[in-house]
């Protein structure tokens, strides 16, 4: 197999043979020749119904013929230029225009990135050191939040070569928790910059926030003058025009984007009101800055991904998303596996736990070696889903009827076997 003879080769030169440690699975992860609406095809031939989606971005499917159309030109005229564009000008209007609160947009290169930027901008903002983290969340690979990460920390906690020192100021506390967070802040709320969260955890499977939660956080932080951070990085622009905070009417302070705005290439963004935002250099003196911000190859695949995204798409992202949910909670059913296929919108992910989840903790309760017998039993059968129990699986609005119902099958076959 040419996948597994790339593998061996990549060894000899890239770290564990992969350029991000979620990649890699045993005996070896399939290398990608091409890929094309819902389908992904490796350099052995063998098409795949892709529920990866490089990990969220392409909810416009691969190789969208709109965006290389747009990203073909302006290839043609440039990919970096080091000054000013007017597309990002009318990609941060667009943004403005669909994110609830959103004044301003500083683009940047990844999630990590936007989420760090974020993070110096609520401490210059309050004066304050200290940030809150939730366990199992992921807000990148900065040292500040490498802090029982879920997935992207490969299940550890933490990460040789973060010093403590880095990490003493960040504050962990369970999801869903109103209590402990109460009293965290009623004993150093003097102290918080900031809460950072994910509105619906995406990199520990798919954990949502419960009734009201977000309201509680949005009114806890208002009252103790603590930045809210949304890192909106999976759920901007998959869930609803506006994101998570559209979607739960809950206005955050500051909000990071990153997947999906990129339209498939690498892109961040940091938003906000515009009195935090402008405290950026260069109109104010908290510095953030990089050679590829704004880079006109990334704002052109945004634009031309943003244009087709409006609430008929969304109507129609829903409806695949509970179809195929409800699919797989009918086959659980029918076999008697007290299992849960939870998500929303294009949003999926199955614990195999017969515990309710809602936190860090409840997703530990997961038997991995369950999931993994099911990644490889799907893979087997040309469905790929991301390797790990702790990741989201996502729909794209190029999964049609014929995609559902043969991955139902498959799943119904699979778990027969139970």
């Amino acid at each position: 197999m040419k996948s597994e003879q790339l593998f061996n080769e990549s060894k000899k030169f890239l770290p564990g043979g992969v350029d991000s440690p979620v990649r890699a699975y045993k005996p070896y992860p399939f290398f990608a020749e091409k890929a094309k609406g819902s389908k992904i095809i490796d350099v052995d031939g063998k098409t795949y119904i892709d529920y990866c989606l490089a990990y969220g971005p392409m909810i416009l499917g691969h190789a969208n013929p709109n965006i290389m159309e747009e990203v073909i030109l302006q290839l043609k005229n440039g990919s970096a230029y080091g000054v000013p564009t007017e597309k990002e000008i009318e990609l941060a209007k667009t943004v403005i225009k669909k994110v609830p609160c959103a004044d301003m947009v500083r683009f940047v290169n990844s999630g990590t990135e936007a989420t760090m930027s974020a993070i110096r901008l609520a401490r210059a903002a309050t004066n304050k050191d200290k940030i809150v983290k939730f366990e199992g969340s992921y807000h990148g690979a900065h040292d500040y939040v490498l802090v029982k990460s879920g997935s992207g920390a490969v299940g550890l906690p933490d990460s040789p070569g973060v010093p403590e020192e880095t990490t003493k100021n960040t504050i962990l506390v369970p999801f869903n928790n109103e209590n402990i967070l109460l009293d965290l802040i009623k004993d150093h709320g003097n102290s918080i910059a900031a809460i950072i969260v994910e509105p619906i955890m995406g990199n520990i499977g798919f954990i949502p926030p419960k009734k009201d939660y977000l309201k509680f956080l949005r009114k806890i932080t208002s009252e103790n003058n603590i930045i809210l951070i949304f890192d909106e990085v999976i759920t901007g622009f998959r869930i609803a025009e506006g994101g998570a905070q559209e979607y739960f009417n809950v206005t955050p302070d500051l909000v990071t984007f990153g997947k999906i705005l990129g339209g498939g290439f690498p892109i961040g963004a940091l938003a906000g009101k515009k009195e935090l935002m402008e405290m950026l250099a260069p109109s104010g003196n908290v510095y953030q800055a990089g050679t590829f911000n704004g880079n006109p190859i990334s704002v052109t695949a945004g634009l031309a991904t943003l244009k087709q995204l409006n609430h008929n798409f969304y109507s129609e992202m829903n409806l695949k998303g509970e179809k195929l949910r409800k699919g797989i909670n009918d086959i659980l059913d029918e076999n008697n596996l007290n299992y849960q296929a939870v998500g929303l919108s294009s949003m999926f992910q199955i614990y195999f736990t017969e515990k309710d989840v809602w936190n860090y903790e409840d997703a530990k309760t997961a038997q991995i070696d369950k999931f993994t017998h099911y990644f490889h039993s799907l893979l087997n059968n040309g469905i790929f889903i991301p390797p790990s129990q702790f990741e989201c699986c996502f729909l794209s609005i190029m999964h049609n009827d014929n995609d559902i119902q043969n991955t139902l099958e498959i799943i119904d076959k699979e778990m027969k076997k139970y």
